[in-house]
């Protein structure tokens, strides 16, 4: 009976995570400007094109669908074209991997950087994700996967709630739990439960940290703890050296031909994909 529970979520795992025809995102994601930008510790939101993206983006009433924690270069890993595996992340039916930038490069991203993080705890933050590569989840709780092929209006009140049925595996996945529980190793916040405590000499908050099942992709956008970080303005915003198509390009204005900044500076540059998936060398 495991056996065929474990066939039958697999099959699930695999339509829910097939990609949504017709998906165009309106700002896809600078590649150049984002690799310069990220610091390990920094989450790395994605609004997701797959059939469960689309449930998670409805149910969390938010664009992010996918959660990523940047650690920077993981060993000598690298994808068959020599990018490093620089993000962990847990996906549906595959549990937790390591993933190049590049994967996300068509696809709208945001930056949440825990604000004050000191040195120590973003090691242990980032040691606490890489170690659990090669984690799998148990696919035969089938109910945790079979609501998501059911997209039924739900009242909102009951949607986060929804996303914590179960035994929690293949749900705690999808729900960011992953990068959660790396947080909570150094109890930085996320979005905890306060409670205002009276005394007669203070009033003072008491924070209690939620269970992890509990987190999605834009609890990292909306915690007052992370700060949004854009590529575009991190890296120098002069809105006067845009090129508008209907006004003439500015005299000493660098063109798109013109060689990119990152590869001066040493900074890795992917060759350009032409087709497949980008299967990883796991070295």
């Amino acid at each position: 009976m495991g056996f065929v529970l474990d066939n039958v979520g697999r099959l699930i795992a695999r339509y829910l995570d097939k990609p949504v025809e017709g998906y165009e995102p309106c700002t896809p994601s600078d590649l150049v400007a984002l690799r310069a930008t990220l610091r390990p510790g920094d989450v790395l939101l994605i609004e997701g094109n797959n059939h469960v993206s689309g449930i998670i983006k409805y149910l969390t009433q938010s664009t992010w669908s996918h959660s990523a924690l940047y650690v920077g270069r993981i060993g000598d890993r690298e994808t068959a074209e020599g990018e490093p595996l620089v993000l962990v992340e847990a996906n549906l039916g595959l549990g937790v991997t390591a993933a190049p930038l590049s994967k996300y490069e068509r696809l709208h991203t945001r930056i949440c950087r825990p604000a004050g993080l000191s040195a120590e705890d973003c090691a242990r933050v980032c040691a606490y994700a890489t170690e659990r590569i090669g984690f799998d989840y148990d696919l035969k709780n089938i109910t945790d996967l079979m609501r998501y092929l059911m997209p039924l209006p739900v009242p909102q009140r009951w949607r986060r709630s929804m996303m914590a049925l179960g035994s929690g595996h293949p749900t705690r996945i999808i729900c960011s739990a992953l990068i959660a529980q790396a947080f909570e190793t150094v109890r930085y916040p996320i979005l905890p439960r306060i409670t205002w405590c009276e005394s007669e000499e203070a009033r003072r908050e008491i924070l209690e940290i939620r269970h992890s099942s509990l987190y999605s992709p834009r609890d990292f956008d909306i915690s007052p703890y992370f700060e949004v970080v854009k590529p575009t303005l991190a890296q120098g915003f002069e809105y006067k050296k845009m090129n508008w198509a209907d006004l003439p390009i500015p005299s000493g204005i660098e063109t798109a031909s013109s060689p990119q900044p990152a590869e001066a500076e040493g900074i890795f540059v992917p060759e350009p994909r032409h087709g497949g998936n980008g299967s990883l060398a796991t070295a």
